[in-house]
């Protein structure tokens, strides 16, 4: 199998390291060479947060170039448009339809962009926007946001079942914490469209 790129990005302290992790131990299990590589930045500053997530036969680097990821998973707009370039032809960006201004606008040194995604649309750029926040709230937090996020990326893994998605969420998360991201994932996996 030629490998397969998946990027997750954030800010920090939204779970992109959790969903990294999640998705390490659920590819591994199904029998697949996997590199993971975090790119942490100014995390504690509300900086933004890079993961890569790579799987195949035989994985070389941890590292995905522009034009290789077949997914980005975002878990604010702004930071979708930021790593857009990164999406392969025909790949999909799977984002949080909220925003999180970055520091220059908390500032006051900039305005944040209007109509980021209506842009990446226009591009013909595939987005699937969900408002994760809403939903991890419905599960019973908001911290869930990585959970329903992951929920709608498995709607693109049709060989992978949702038992293991649930098994993987019980092994990576703390006891007390599984079934509230159980009930996120779900919510993520089962609101909205069509699968895409």
């Amino acid at each position: 199998m030629e490998t397969r790129n998946i990027m997750i990005v954030g800010v920090g302290g939204q779970g992109t390291l959790l969903a990294s992790k999640l998705l390490g131990y659920l590819l591994c299990g199904e029998g697949f060479d996997v590199k993971v590589s975090e790119v942490h930045g100014m995390s504690q500053r509300g900086g933004s947060v890079v993961t890569y997530v790579r799987w195949g036969d035989c994985v070389a680097s941890p590292i995905i170039d522009e034009g290789e990821a077949d997914f980005v998973v975002s878990f604010e707009k702004l930071e979708a448009a930021r790593w857009a370039p990164r999406l392969r032809e025909g790949g999909l960006i799977i984002v949080n339809d909220r925003e999180t201004d970055p520091m220059p606008v908390i500032t006051g040194a900039a305005e944040y962009p209007h109509g980021v995604l209506d842009s990446l649309r226009e591009r013909g750029v595939r987005v699937d926007a969900v408002d994760a926040l809403t939903l991890a709230c419905q599960a019973g937090s908001a911290k869930a946001v990585n959970l329903v996020l992951l929920g709608r990326l498995s709607r693109s893994f049709p060989d992978i079942p949702v038992e293991k998605w649930m098994d993987a969420i019980g092994a990576c998360v703390k006891p007390r914490f599984v079934d509230m991201n159980k009930a996120a994932f779900t919510l993520g996996r089962e609101s909205g469209g069509a699968e895409l």
